[in-house]
C-alpha cells in the first residue's frame, strides 16, 4: 500500500498535516508516534521471544513421543 506513494504524495500528506495540526503541534505528534511505534515493537519482540522457547520445547516432546 505504501509502496505506491511517491515523493509528491508524501509532500501532499505533509502539507495536509501541517494545515490540520499546525506547525507547533506537528513535532509533538511525530515524537508521540515514534514513542508509540517503539513501544509496540518492543512488545511484539517480547511476545515473539516468549513463544520461541515454548515451540522448541514442544518439538522436543514430539520427537521423544515418536521415539
Amino acid at each position: 500500500m505504501l509502496n505506491n506513494i511517491g515523493v509528491s504524495g508524501l509532500v501532499i500528506i505533509l502539507l495536509i498535516a501541517l494545515i490540520v495540526f499546525g506547525p507547533a503541534k506537528l513535532p509533538l505528534l511525530g515524537r508521540a508516534f515514534g514513542d508509540t511505534l517503539r513501544e509496540f515493537r518492543s512488545s511484539t519482540r517480547g511476545i515473539v521471544d516468549d513463544e520461541q522457547p515454548a515451540s522448541s520445547a514442544d518439538k522436543k516432546e514430539d520427537v521423544q513421543k515418536l521415539l
